[in-house]
């Protein structure tokens, strides 16, 4: 009887610490890191996920980037983009994620009135955001450019696109916010849990940090250097727009920035120097940090009140932060920021 029970207990004994070993070996694999970078939708993107199968998933996500880059390209001759672009008027057949892009563009360029327009390709074109060969465009060409734009003037169909002859589209305000959507979908698939995408500047975030904390991001400071502060987030996009991304000065000192105001084809001049979108869709972020910035605060801030979903951290030329109440706990500024901060209530 004795025997037997010793057996018993080893037995036990032994299951206990195979069970041991098995939970050290798979805690283990949540924490390894892969990481990967590459250049695509004309910026630098950086990869991290955590697991065993993270570097793998990270390599077809790279792949994955290419795939849709060369959809969604305005100068490769190939792309579904180009080739809309160019069709004179006719149909032209698109891929599922071109066509949710394009319909989710559209949708939200009616909820703002057209501050988020699809069709100011060839305005920006004209700025020289798009070869980096700047200038200022005379306001008789912004205005002649200007009778090519128009949203409401896209046909889509399904599966197919139709443009005016002489409009041209460009994604580039939504395209990596949906980029960081589809990759978090398809890294949730591979069995990741937690990975930071930095998808030029566009954050998408799935889970937190492998030892269950929160991701810690730093808020550009849009007047210099560094941060202004810190926002806690997980399992979201953070998307920032800002005038001091992308922009060039004349000989007088003068700022031109890359976000232009459909309505006037001029850079946008709305009183807010940067935009911070969070929300579950990095396509989202994507195109409210854009449309935001465009619209000004007071627009904003109805816009949010009026169809939610989302939260935000503005930043005025006045040296004032408006953030919305779902992130006030999540935000603090750093040492020595002397900023106005403003909570807002829905």
């Amino acid at each position: 009887m004795a025997g037997r029970q010793f057996t018993r207990l080893r037995a036990f004994i032994l299951s206990i610490c195979l069970f041991l070993a098995g939970c050290s070996a798979t805690q283990e694999d949540s924490l390894q890191e892969a990481s990967t970078g590459l250049f695509a939708m004309e910026t630098y993107m950086e990869l991290t996920a955590y697991g065993g199968s993270a570097e793998t998933a990270l390599e077809q996500s790279a792949d994955y980037i290419t795939e849709l880059e060369a959809m969604w390209s305005v100068t490769d001759e190939s792309s579904e983009i180009y080739r809309v672009n160019h069709s004179n008027g006719q149909p032209v057949s698109v891929s599922p994620e071109t066509e949710k892009l394009l319909r989710f563009s559209l949708e939200i360029a009616e909820r703002t009135n057209g501050a988020l327009d699809p069709t100011i390709y060839p305005l920006i074109n004209a700025w020289g955001f798009i070869d980096q060969e700047y200038r200022i465009p005379a306001d008789e060409e912004i205005e002649n450019l200007l009778t090519l734009t128009g949203y409401e003037q896209i046909t889509l169909a399904e599966g197919s696109v139709t443009l005016p002859q002489g409009m041209q589209i460009d994604l580039g305000a939504v395209g990596k916010g949906y980029t960081g959507e589809l990759l978090a979908d398809y890294l949730k698939n591979q069995g990741i849990t937690s990975a930071l995408l930095d998808i030029g500047g566009n954050i998408q975030l799935i889970g937190g940090r492998p030892d269950g904390s929160s991701w810690k991001l730093g808020i550009q400071n849009p007047f210099g250097d560094g941060s202004i502060g810190v926002l806690e987030a997980e399992d979201c996009a953070v998307v920032t727009s800002g005038g001091y991304e992308r922009y060039f000065t004349d000989d007088s000192g003068n700022k031109y920035c890359h976000i232009l105001d459909p309505a006037t084809g001029k850079p946008a001049d709305s009183g807010l120097v940067s935009v911070t979108i969070i929300a579950d869709s990095g396509l989202l972020c994507d195109a409210l940090s854009t449309a935001i910035f465009v619209m000004g605060s007071e627009k904003g801030i109805e816009y949010w009140r009026t169809y939610g979903g989302f939260d935000m951290l503005l930043i005025t030329s006045e040296n004032e932060i408006i953030l919305t109440e779902g992130i006030a706990g999540r935000f603090a500024l750093n040492n020595g920021q002397s900023y106005a901060v403003q909570v807002l209530e829905a």
